[in-house]
């Protein structure tokens, strides 16, 4: 069974930094990627990475970081600079194709999330 878990969301003060980790179990996967859902609001793209490289939503460039240890089959997020817009439950995404996707309906697998809350 696949299953992804995330772990490092909390509550920080604005320009703090927080670092999400996802742990994958079942498969190996060549695309995971980072999504975000504030209260009220669809599920957006924070960032991926496969096996040619790294894209980000505009918001978060020079901010946030993802990385992937293939040892591990672990996805993480490192997060700077943090702002009240970031708060949100990230997700992590998992998916076998070998293009960056940025879509939450082309993934096949989640995590159950995190949440991240940055406070003013």
């Amino acid at each position: 069974q696949v299953q992804l878990v995330e772990s490092g969301g909390g509550l920080v003060q604005a320009g703090g930094s927080l670092r999400l980790s996802c742990a994958a179990s079942g498969r190996t996967f060549s695309t995971m990627g980072w999504f975000r859902q504030a209260p009220g609001k669809e599920r957006e793209f924070v960032a991926v990475i496969g096996w040619s490289g790294t894209y980000y939503t505009d918001s978060v460039k020079g901010r946030f970081t993802i990385s992937r240890d293939n040892a591990r089959n672990t996805v993480n997020l490192q997060m700077t600079s943090l702002k009240p817009e970031d708060t949100g439950v990230y997700y992590c995404a998992a998916d076998s194709g070998l293009i960056p996707k940025v879509t939450p309906k082309q993934y096949d697998y989640w995590g159950q999330g995190t949440q991240v809350t940055v406070s003013s």
